[in-house]
């Protein structure tokens, strides 16, 4: 987008009254494998550019009012690894939130993410990206609830015993009987059901089981790119029945069909090298510049996402889409949107082509921050009428 453009001052305005909900940044994640969360080392009140795509300045700059941060931890850790590992990436959330009071606002619910936003700090909330997280345990999951997760993605790359992903081999075919009562007690906390790297039976059996919205917290259209990290028109077709939101991503191989093939090759370039397709240290990244180098890689834009958010809007209703740019998660992201700074250069592409500024409202702030608020409703009523569930999985899945 030309930083002259007259959409670009009207976006930023825009962002000004109505910022962004961004569903999915792995800074977390980012912090623990480069510093180990110490903030002395890697202050995030400073640009951190070329380092990391979220700083503080950053934000403000690409009119951020809140974020889901998303406490992942890899597929490769299981068992009572996977729930430590998840509670240090909390306690890091904690660190940052008090290491920068005046910037950034813990957020429980819809109510704290107003008052955020009112006060001109950063409303910061918490997913959990996989069910390995809470190791098969419904107790596990109410003790994230109480220390401040309010999503769970199902699963993340691997199945989990109850759920199974979309980028591994199916198991379960979709939920099992375990899985849908892990649905069932997200419900009775408040915590939203997050359907992004889940199987697509998965998400039909999710939206079956479910009693309140859910949420993709960064996963786009596949009628648009098809690729099965993204969300069939069908289950699109069903958030406006089910009122949840689903928020487009900006991972290149997720949105670029010509980026697809490119990922596949590059992946297994850094597999023959001893290298995770996800690594992002700097060796691993060298080997990418020279996979690069040696054959251009496809590159999205801004255009590329809107591309995708004018299908969400045509197949889920303009009350049911957002943003989850998964930053800090991904090796490549699209041009004009480098970094947590891009967002109003997408706003601007989506005013460009005749989006309202109401409706861009929804986008940004007013449907994620609904969502929520939908889903504390349920909770209300589900623990009027039931008790937390004792339900262990050796039994429901015998």
């Amino acid at each position: 987008m030309d930083t002259a453009s007259p959409y670009l001052g009207r976006a930023q305005e825009l962002l000004a009254a109505h910022p962004v909900v961004d569903g999915h940044n792995d800074l977390p994640w980012a912090l623990r494998k480069n510093v180990r969360y110490d903030l002395d080392r890697l202050d995030l009140s400073a640009d951190q550019t070329g380092v990391l795509h979220t700083d503080l300045p950053r934000l403000r700059a690409g009119g951020v009012g809140a974020q889901f941060w998303s406490v992942y931890v890899t597929c490769s850790m299981s068992g009572d690894d996977a729930v430590s590992a998840t509670l240090e990436q909390i306690d890091g959330v904690q660190q940052m939130l008090e290491r920068y009071p005046a910037e950034l606002a813990r957020a429980l619910t819809a109510d704290d993410m107003e008052r955020a936003r009112a006060a001109g700090r950063i409303a910061s909330l918490m997913g959990a990206e996989g069910g390995h997280s809470i190791n098969n345990s419904l107790a596990t999951l109410r003790a994230l609830y109480e220390l401040g997760v309010r999503y769970m993605t199902l699963t993340h790359n691997d199945n989990v015993p109850w759920a199974d992903s979309a980028t591994d081999e199916p198991a379960v075919g979709g939920l099992s009987p375990f899985g849908r009562e892990v649905v069932r007690e997200m419900n009775r906390l408040g915590m939203l059901v997050d359907l992004s790297h889940v199987a697509a039976t998965t998400m039909r059996d999710a939206l079956d089981a479910t009693t309140a919205p859910v949420i993709f917290s960064h996963s786009s259209a596949r009628a648009v790119c098809d690729h099965v990290r993204n969300i069939p028109d069908d289950v699109l077709e069903r958030l406006s029945g089910n009122g949840g939101v689903a928020m487009a991503t900006f991972v290149p191989k997720f949105i670029l069909p010509a980026a697809v093939e490119w990922t596949l090759a590059a992946d297994d370039n850094l597999r023959a090298h001893g290298y995770h397709p996800l690594d992002m240290s700097p060796e691993a990244m060298k080997l990418h510049a020279a996979f690069e180098e040696a054959r251009p890689r496809p590159v999205a834009t801004a255009a590329t996402v809107a591309d995708h958010l004018d299908h969400m809007r045509e197949a889920a209703g303009v009350d049911h889409i957002g943003i989850g740019g998964d930053f800090d998660g991904t090796a490549f992201v699209p041009d004009g949107l480098d970094d947590v700074s891009g967002y109003p250069n997408l706003i601007a592409e989506l005013l460009r082509r005749g989006w309202s500024e109401p409706d861009l409202a929804k986008l940004t702030w007013k449907n994620a921050v609904r969502v929520l608020r939908d889903a504390e409703a349920v909770a209300r009523d589900e623990r009027a009428r039931r008790g937390p569930s004792n339900a262990v999985i050796a039994d429901l899945d015998a």
